[in-house]
C-alpha cells in the first residue's frame, strides 16, 4: 500500500496491534534477558552483569525440589497425553464421518470441560479418585487383606488421574481439529481406492492416514505443549510427585534468586523446540506427500 493511501485508522490499528505483541511477548522477553544475569544480578532491572551462571545453578538443583527428575515427570506426561490425544482423536474424527447416533451430545460434552474452571476440572478428578481411594480401602479391609491395605496409598498418579485431567483439557482440541480436517476430506479418493480393490484397512493405511497425517502431527503437537504447561488442571489431581510447571509455581514464593527466571526460559524453550519440531516434520511430510 502506499504510503499517501493510508488513513488514520491504519495508523491507529498498527499502534494497537503494537501494542498487543509487547503485551504478549515482552513479559516473556523480560523473563528471558533477567535469565542471563550475572551472579550478583537480581530479580529485577539493572542487571549485574551477562552471564549463565543462574542455568549453572539450576542444574545443580534448588534446595529440596528435584528439578530434574520434574522435568522427567513432565516429559513423560506430556508424551503419553500425546498419543492418547493422536489417537483417540483420529478415531473420533473417523466416528464422526459416520454420522453415528447420539453424535451432537458426544460433541457437545466433550467441548464442554473446555468451558468449565479448570481448578473446578481439577477438583472434581480429585473428588472422584479419593471416593475410589474409599472403596478400595474398604474392600480389603472387608476381604481381610491387612498387607494390601497397609501398603496401599491413593490411586491418585502421574498416569491415572493427572493423566485424566490433562486429556479434559487436550482432546477438546484435537477432536475441534480433526472435525474440520474430515469436513475438508474428499471421500472419491477413498472410493477410488474400493474400486482398485483397497480393503477397508488399506484404504485408511495407503489412502486416508497420509493425507491427514500433518493434521494428526499437529494435534500431537497441541497434546504436548498444553500438557507441558498445565497447572490449574493438575493442582489437584497429581498426588503426591508434582510436574514441572507446579514446582515452578511453588518456587515462585520461595526463591529469590533469577534462578526461577532460568528455570522459566528453559520451560518456555521445551515448547519452542516441540513446535520447531512439529513444522519441521510437517514441511518434511508435505514435501513427502
Amino acid at each position: 500500500m502506499d504510503r499517501r493511501t493510508r488513513t488514520p485508522a491504519f495508523y491507529a490499528l498498527a499502534t494497537v496491534f503494537t501494542l498487543f505483541v509487547l503485551f504478549l511477548y515482552g513479559p516473556m522477553a523480560v523473563i528471558f534477558v533477567l535469565s542471563l544475569q550475572g551472579p550478583e544480578g537480581g530479580l529485577t532491572f539493572p542487571m549485574r552483569g551477562v552471564s549463565f551462571y543462574w542455568f549453572g545453578k539450576l542444574w545443580e538443583g534448588m534446595g529440596v525440589v528435584d528439578i530434574a527428575a520434574a522435568f522427567r515427570r513432565s516429559v513423560a506426561l506430556g508424551a503419553v497425553v500425546m498419543l492418547f490425544t493422536v489417537g483417540l482423536s483420529l478415531g473420533a474424527g473417523l466416528a464422526f464421518r459416520r454420522q453415528l447416533r447420539g453424535s451432537g451430545v458426544l460433541f457437545y460434552t466433550a467441548v464442554a470441560s473446555l468451558i468449565m474452571p479448570s481448578i473446578v476440572v481439577s477438583l472434581g478428578i480429585g473428588l472422584q479418585f479419593r471416593l475410589v481411594d474409599t472403596g478400595v480401602q474398604a474392600l480389603l479391609a472387608r476381604w481381610g487383606f491387612e498387607g494390601m491395605l497397609e501398603g496401599y496409598g491413593t490411586a491418585m498418579g502421574l498416569y491415572t488421574s493427572a493423566l485424566g485431567a490433562h486429556l479434559t483439557w487436550t482432546l477438546p482440541f484435537g477432536l475441534l481439529i480433526m472435525l474440520a480436517v474430515f469436513n475438508r476430506f474428499n471421500p472419491a479418493y477413498e472410493e477410488a481406492a474400493r474400486d482398485l480393490g483397497a480393503t477397508p484397512w488399506q484404504g485408511f493405511r495407503h489412502v486416508v492416514l497420509p493425507l491427514v497425517l500433518p493434521s494428526l502431527v499437529g494435534v500431537g503437537m497441541f497434546g504436548f505443549t498444553l500438557s507441558w504447561d498445565e497447572i490449574a488442571r493438575t493442582s489437584q489431581a497429581i498426588g503426591d510427585a508434582n510436574t514441572l510447571p507446579l514446582e515452578l509455581q511453588g518456587l515462585t514464593s520461595t526463591v529469590t534468586t533469577p534462578a526461577i527466571y532460568a528455570l522459566g526460559t528453559v520451560t518456555t524453550l521445551v515448547s519452542f523446540v516441540v513446535m520447531g519440531a512439529t513444522w519441521a516434520l510437517v514441511t518434511w511430510l508435505a514435501r513427502k506427500r
